[in-house]
């Protein structure tokens, strides 16, 4: 696994843990998605039911994958060696990627705008620094809108092992 993959898993692993008691589990899915729904007011209920069930199936393929004493809970232990296998998450990033893109487009036009996308990722939990650095890799056009099919592409090499010098490698440089 490249450096960059394995800060950005032990960045994952910090949000994932929504309430900050060091561990994943079902919970902090409902705290995460609770957070992003309040963000997306303007989607429609199509969207908001895509990234339910992407959150809960992420948390469903975390827990079958990587509980690997069965206590309910992921640990770090747990979380790192096997969170970036394409083979294992794959689909479940694929969908997760597909659903969060989609809640930022509520108009459907395959654009989304910068303070929607700071929104949600900010209710996912990343810091604002990143965010705008992030959408400023992403390209944006002349009205500040990156394409859905963008920041999907984005989030599923986020998770990818061998990828480095990515935009997503944003969200873990340090800020000030």
């Amino acid at each position: 696994m490249r450096t960059e993959a394995a800060q950005r898993v032990e960045l994952v692993f910090s949000l994932f843990d929504a309430d900050g008691n060091g561990v994943i589990e079902s919970n902090d899915f409902d705290l995460m998605t609770g957070r992003v729904l309040e963000a997306a007011v303007a989607s429609d209920d199509g969207a908001k039911a895509a990234i339910r069930a992407a959150f809960r199936r992420y948390w469903t393929t975390l827990a079958t994958e990587l509980d690997a004493d069965g206590d309910g809970v992921i640990t770090v232990e747990e979380f790192r060696p096997f969170v970036l296998d394409p083979q294992r998450f794959g689909p479940t990033i694929a969908e997760f990627a597909e659903a969060l893109a989609a809640l930022g487009d509520p108009d459907m036009d395959g654009l989304i705008e910068r303070p929607l996308f700071a929104s949600l990722m900010t209710a996912i939990g990343f810091e604002k620094a990143n965010i705008h650095a992030l959408f400023d890799a992403f390209g944006p056009d002349a009205e500040d809108r990156i394409t859905v099919a963008t920041w999907a592409a984005g989030i599923e090499d986020y998770y990818a092992p061998d990828m480095a010098g990515i935009p997503g490698d944003e969200l873990v440089s340090a800020r000030v």
